[in-house]
């Protein structure tokens, strides 16, 4: 895994980051296993998050037999104020079983007037600066899913990363943000480079952001072979040619700019219906079996589940992307139903 250096920072880090949001979903023993795994494949840039769950401590129990001057650790809180920011600071430390982060984030900063709100005397920006003069943290970044809001931080000379989505799909946003980010000497990370998982095609969503300079993305890992895949691509990078460009208009014309990216900032939902999971149904009809789908498991019971959406529009209100998730909703309903009824007939 080739390396760059950050030009704000100086940290010396690997062509991509990884994430550390899917290993929620697996076991202790699995993910242990697969962080692993990356970092002996060259990876030594890790991002978490102190919301995601059990996902800091995974990562603390994985790095133990590592040299940690060779590792860079970034995590991020959702906190607005001061003193939760603080106490996620330390527990994060704690979690890591580190004395220091490398890179702490403020997390999902996505409006103007929470954006604000960090920034006031007792809010959380004023936790992660003394903690950086303490030596508990080393930089100070954000993350972003707003457009405007990632345009106003990127032009403060408090942060030194961003992070925000940008993929071959969504590129147009995102190529602003990283225009801002290049003037103003901050560091740039891609989330989202495969689309929330609505891109199937790794080794074009990579390319096209490998070629881009001063891009690093970060991709959710939850198998080795996964990251066995992205590994390869980075190690032998080519750059995209017309045909690569072709399928890559293609793919966006199919898509469009009305699809949901699994962030999951719509949720909870009131009446417990896994909104990110039915808005990216198309996803598991192509790649799951039948019975998977049509059988008892999860995706049945999400649909069945968004059968009874009261639509009280707490979804849409919470969406970084201002989806029609109500529409949306009821799109997936009929796309299932249409597809069932298909596979029966087939039967």
């Amino acid at each position: 895994m080739h390396k760059v250096t950050l030009k704000r920072s100086g940290l010396n880090v690997s062509r991509i980051g990884f994430g550390g949001l899917p290993i929620q979903r697996i076991d202790e023993e699995k993910a242990i296993a697969v962080i692993k795994h990356s970092l002996d494949l060259g990876i030594n840039l890790i991002d978490t998050a102190n919301g995601y769950t059990v996902s800091e401590g995974y990562i603390g129990k994985a790095i133990a037999d590592y040299p940690r001057e060779r590792l860079i650790l970034a995590t991020k809180t959702r906190a607005r104020d001061y003193k939760t920011a603080m106490e996620h600071i330390k527990l994060s430390l704690e979690r890591f079983n580190t004395g220091y982060i490398d890179i702490y984030m403020l997390h999902n900063v996505s409006d103007l007037p929470v954006l604000d709100q960090v920034l006031e005397k007792d809010g959380a920006f004023s936790a992660l600066e003394e903690a950086k003069k303490a030596g508990l943290i080393r930089h100070i970044g954000v993350s972003s899913h707003g457009h405007q809001t990632a345009l106003a931080a990127a032009k403060m000379d408090c942060f030194e990363t961003m992070m925000y989505p940008y993929n071959f799909v969504a590129h147009e946003p995102g190529e602003e943000v990283l225009a801002a980010c290049n003037v103003n000497n901050i560091d740039f990370f891609a989330m989202k480079p495969m689309g929330g998982g609505r891109l199937d095609n790794a080794n074009l969503a990579f390319r096209f952001l490998l070629n881009i300079p001063g891009v690093v993305p970060f991709v959710g890992i939850e198998k080795p072979s996964e990251i066995e895949e992205i590994a390869e691509i980075e190690n032998s990078l080519t750059s995209l040619t017309k045909k690569d460009q072709n399928e890559i208009e293609r793919i966006v014309d199919e898509i469009g700019d009305r699809f949901c990216r699994r962030c999951r900032y719509c949720l909870p939902c009131p009446e417990d219906i896994i909104i990110p999971l039915l808005n990216n149904l198309v996803t598991f009809l192509r790649h799951d079996s039948a019975e998977q789908c049509f059988g008892q498991g999860i995706v049945a019971k999400t649909v069945d589940m968004a059968r009874g959406c009261t639509e009280c529009g707490e979804c849409e209100e919470r969406c970084p992307y201002d989806l029609p998730i109500i529409e949306m909703n009821k799109e997936n309903v009929a796309l299932y139903d249409k597809a069932k009824a298909e596979y029966e007939r087939g039967l």
